[in-house]
């Protein structure tokens, strides 16, 4: 394992995916609690699909990719909630809007230009080789700006996240705080979709706190935990990617699956067993007699 290791970290642009990997997991993981306890996780779908839409009109018009896709999802991110809140389309629905349009927008966009070529697919499906070194020191930077800012402001989005009405009567101004929220996952979506790709990238978000909710409970522990799954996952995702060769997104991916059923399993038997002791200990004593 240490000759695998020493033998991957020997390439650069394996370290460059590691290194903006683990940083995109970590920050799509504590985001991830609030998005699905707030039944609001599809949200990284729909600005995976915009990400893509704005990478291939990027590089159609041989544009920086990044430059032009963050603000551009961020200012989706902020449209998604304001339709939302605002309009007859709810949730899912708005989502599914502004997702579909932007994929579409993107697809016809480089079939009448470039043409559906390699650089399309990356996008779809994740290239580890698609980092750059300019990608790699704007993903670091950004991805320390999301962690400080969840690490500041972490009260507020545990007060947002689980009472958004109760925090609203107690004054904190809950709609800044869902901006900000949208607009911290927006420009994680877009750091994370070059390496897991446009179809893959909402994984990152959905799986790692689905997976500690099954054996945790409180906020706390499940933020903690769904950071320690997401950072394993990517890990063993990208090192079993390399060994045998498969795509870097789909492999992470799939180890968060595995991972997923391993707790869901863990969950089961933790269930039972507390059934059986339950059960053990509401059974009358008949064993002494007067």
């Amino acid at each position: 394992m240490i000759n695998i290791l020493t033998e991957m970290f020997s390439y650069p642009f394996l370290v460059r995916a590691v290194i903006v990997g683990l940083l995109v997991s970590l920050c799509a993981a504590l985001l991830g609690v609030s998005l699905v306890l707030k039944r609001y996780s599809m949200i990284g779908d729909g600005l995976s699909h915009v990400g893509f839409g704005t990478l291939a009109i990027a590089t159609a018009m041989n544009v920086s990719p990044l430059t032009l896709s963050i603000p551009v999802c961020v200012a989706a991110a902020f449209l998604l909630l304001r339709i939302s809140e605002n309009s007859k389309i709810k949730g899912d629905a708005a989502i599914a809007l502004i997702s579909t349009s932007s994929l579409a927008i993107g697809v016809v966009f480089i079939s009448v230009t470039t043409g559906m070529n390699t650089d399309v697919c990356n996008y779809l499906f994740g290239s580890i080789l698609s980092m750059k070194h300019a990608d790699v020191k704007l993903s670091i930077a950004l991805s320390a700006v999301v962690l400080t800012m969840f690490a500041l402001l972490y009260n507020k989005i545990f007060a947002v996240t689980f009472d958004e009405n109760f925090a609203k009567a107690t004054g904190i101004k809950t709609g800044i705080y869902n901006m900000l929220i949208a607009f911290l996952t927006a420009i994680t979506i877009v750091l994370g979709m070059r390496m897991m790709g446009a179809l893959l990238i909402s994984s990152l978000i959905i799986f790692p706190p689905l997976t500690s909710m099954r054996l945790c409970k409180s906020f706390k522990t499940v933020t903690i935990c769904s950071a320690v799954i997401s950072v394993t996952c990517f890990f063993i995702g990208i090192v079993g990617s390399y060994v045998y060769a498969t795509p870097t997104g789909a492999s992470v991916v799939m180890v968060n699956i595995a991972v997923f059923l391993l707790f869901w399993a863990l969950s089961f038997i933790k269930a039972q067993t507390n059934m059986v002791s339950g059960a053990g200990a509401s059974k009358p004593d008949n064993s002494r007699r007067d």
